[in-house]
């Protein structure tokens, strides 16, 4: 067994903690160290105490560079139809909303001070006092009440719009008070209010080439599909504040790319990296990897509404055709569990258990395929950078059927404008879904017959009214019965094969302290920005 020196002291501590400020690598602290006396194996643990010691004491000042994987020239910096992970990153950034989910998945208090009711459907919400927006004006129930409106309105086409239409009654109280009353009882409400869109803008705000908010930074440059730059926000309501003086954001949609840029050390994040490239960020010391597993899938869509998904013979042919276990190792190098077909994940208490998987069976998928006269029909799966991961798990599935005579073709497209011209228009192609924290919100933004991001064009009437019924609900076993059901539904009924929950995997330098999991998603659930510093 090896030991430290008896002569090692807290100052020998400090000195490597300082040589790790200053950007020494594991190499040299370990020459360093090995000349002093002490044995290598013993190193190891001195370097892992000084690093955790570095990381965890936090540091103000600096800019951080981070890039993200997607962005589009229909970037925006409102919230309400803030839509990619790029538009989700500004607007933590620059705003806040009445409560924030923690990496426990609970939910605190941000913008209100108190969220109450004795019914679950009638909502008192009283307000934070002394909040100043970037442009010095002081919140108030004015506020809240236009951003909560903004979401019924049509015109504005809020992404949350289907969330929102339980709001009935939203109304102010007085100048620090909010009342919302919902068309039915909903306990998760605190909860959905923790979601990105439901930022709070100024009263009246129409103009968002930038962005006035209550936030952390303030937006001193935003181009949509270029970039975007904050700076610390001097009046930020938390007593701590940001750390950094600034942060840059953009997005690089090639993966190789972004990892490259971490490596070199032109960015100091890199968001959503593929698995495939842990193996080039494992061997520089200079960087390391921030992985969670909150829900986020890649998952394949078929519409129902249009050939060839109108017959259900070939989706069921397509859910025989995953090979869900092929997926979890060869594409996502063990870093997923294996989904069946449903969006809520193992980590979340409604997840039903008892809902197995479909099994990889190419005979049964042929048989399907046959029987709705689609085998050899050349059928393209559209796939794009933008989604990830999709390409190689299209790849799977394309060899997969080759084996049983079934002619689908990989359709790549740029990243570029994926998600306004193929996702949920192409019969067959593939989304990215990131983390949601309750069922119903999974549920109306994904397969309620009017959800705007109904990928399968799903519709069922028995689960609309199952998903209200189970909204309201306050008691707990019907709850989960009811949640259960409709993964089965979901599963057996729907056009969305989901073969894996995807660990979500960025890329840091060692120099950036204060990353945790977030249940929203990856990169702190995008409010990185708040929350980490840069050591010098």
């Amino acid at each position: 067994m090896t030991k430290t020196p008896t002569n090692w002291t807290s100052r020998d501590d400090a000195a490597v903690e300082d040589m790790i400020r200053r950007g020494a690598s594991r190499r040299e602290l370990l020459k360093m160290l090995m000349a002093s006396g002490v044995a290598v194996a013993a190193g190891g643990s001195v370097l892992m105490n000084a690093t955790a010691a570095v990381a965890a004491t936090p540091t103000v000042g600096g800019t951080l560079k981070a890039a993200g994987w997607s962005s589009s020239t229909a970037d925006t910096l409102d919230p309400a139809k803030a839509t990619l992970s790029t538009d989700y990153v500004r607007c933590c950034a620059y705003y806040n909303r009445l409560t924030f989910l923690n990496g426990e998945g609970v939910v605190e208090m941000e913008l209100a001070d108190t969220i109450q009711s004795s019914d679950a459907q009638t909502w008192e919400i009283k307000l934070k006092s002394d909040v100043l927006f970037h442009n010095g004006k002081m919140l108030n129930a004015d506020d809240v009440v236009y951003s909560m409106n903004r979401h019924l309105d049509p015109a504005v086409g809020s992404k949350a719009n289907s969330l929102a239409k339980q709001m009935t009654e939203i109304t102010k109280v007085d100048d620090l008070t909010v009342k919302i009353v919902l068309a039915e009882p909903n306990a998760d409400l605190p909860t959905i209010l923790s979601l990105h869109h439901f930022m709070i803008v100024a009263d009246g705000t129409t103009d968002f080439s930038t962005a006035n908010g209550t936030g952390a930074f303030m937006s001193e440059s935003f181009e949509p599909g270029v970039r975007s730059i904050g700076v610390r926000n001097p009046n930020y309501f938390k007593a701590q504040g940001a750390y950094l003086d600034s942060f840059e954001f953009f997005a690089i949609p090639d993966n190789n790319a972004r990892v490259n840029a971490l490596l070199s050390g032109d960015i100091q994040l890199a968001a959503a990296v593929n698995p495939r490239s842990l193996r080039m960020l494992e061997g520089h010391d200079s960087v390391r990897t921030e992985i969670s597993t909150a829900g986020n899938y890649t998952n394949l869509n078929i519409r129902l509404d249009v050939p060839p998904g109108e017959q259900m013979e070939f989706v069921e042919g397509m859910k025989s055709l995953i090979n869900r276990e092929a997926i979890q190792q060869s594409v996502l190098r063990g870093l997923a569990e294996i989904g069946n077909d449903q969006p809520v994940p193992p980590s979340n208490r409604y997840h039903n258990p008892n809902l197995a998987p479909r099994a990889f069976d190419p005979e049964k998928a042929k048989f399907h395929f046959e029987k709705a006269g689609l085998l050899g029909t050349e059928i393209p799966m559209v796939a794009s950078d933008a989604a990830g991961s999709s390409v190689d798990m299209a790849t799977i599935v394309q060899q997969a059927g080759a084996q049983i005579g079934m002619n689908l073709t990989v359709d790549r497209v740029p990243s570029d404008g994926y998600w306004s011209n193929y996702w949920l228009k192409s019969p067959v192609h593939f989304g990215n879904i990131n983390p949601r924290p309750t069922p119903d919100i999974l549920f109306s933004l994904l397969y309620a017959s009017q959800a705007p991001w109904n990928e399968s064009h799903y519709k069922s009437e028995k689960f609309d009214k199952m998903m209200i019924e189970a909204r309201g609900s306050l008691d707990e076993d019907k709850r989960t019965a009811m949640y259960w059901e409709m993964q089965e539904m979901v599963a057996n009924e729907a056009g969305t094969i989901i073969p894996t929950y995807i660990s979500n995997v960025d890329g840091v330098t060692n120099k950036l302290g204060g990353m945790k999991p977030n249940p929203l998603g990856g990169m702190m659930g995008y409010a990185f920005a708040e929350y980490v510093w840069l050591d010098a």
